[in-house]
This record gives structure tokens, sequence and C-alpha cells, in this order.
């Protein structure tokens, strides 16, 4: 059983950084594609960042490309979304997801942790 767990949320101030963490355990698919989601009240779940173990480049949403790094030695093990220059628009409820190909959309990985939440 695929199980991913959050942490590293909290609080901080504009400009500040934050890394968040991802415990994966139970994956054993050869192919993987880890995502950071996050998520507004009354808003759908965007894409952040994805980091595929297929050898493809890493992606970032435009919103937070230059300011946030997705990245994980062994994303199938874990894998960490560095925050930094926090901006109060990125105050939202930040996921961890898991599945064999990368996505833009919630709908196409089976696999979440619980959310933490980033206040900034």
């Amino acid at each position: 059983q695929v199980q991913l767990v959050e942490s590293g949320g909290g609080s901080a101030q504009a400009g500040g950084s934050l890394k968040l963490s991802c415990a994966v355990s139970g994956y054993t698919y050869s192919r993987a594609c880890m995502a950071w989601f996050r998520q507004t009240p009354g808003k759908e779940r965007e894409v952040v960042a994805t980091l595929s173990s297929g050898g493809e480049p890493p992606t970032c949403a435009d919103s937070v490309k230059g300011r946030f790094t997705i990245f994980g030695d062994n994303p199938k093990n874990g894998f960490y979304l560095q925050m930094n220059n926090l901006k109060p628009e990125d105050t939202a409820v930040y996921y961890c997801a898991a599945d064999q190909r990368c996505g833009r959309r919630d709908n196409e990985y089976r696999y979440w942790g619980q959310g933490t939440q980033v206040t900034v």
C-alpha cells in the first residue's frame, strides 16, 4: 500500500522560506512521478511542481518558478519542496501526490498525503 506523509508546513513571513517533506512508503512501480499540489478554500487543487523518476526535468508552475524547487535523490522514498521568497498568495494547504506518470490535474494522481498548512 502506497503511503505519503507530508511534514514541514507552518508559518513564515513574506520573503521567508519553508521546506516541505514528503515521506513515501510502499511505492513499487518502476515509473514514478511525484508532485506537490496546493489548495485554498473555494478553489481547485493546483499543481505546484512535479518530479519524474524517468529523467525528465522537474517542472514548476509559473507562479512559483524561480522561488520553489522540487527535489529528491530517490523520489520513491521521499521528496521535498524548498520554498523561498514566500508570498502571502502562497498560503494554502500543500499536498504531495504520486503516480506512474506526471500530469497537471489532481485526478491524474491516485496516491495522496494528508496535506500540510502553509501560512505566509
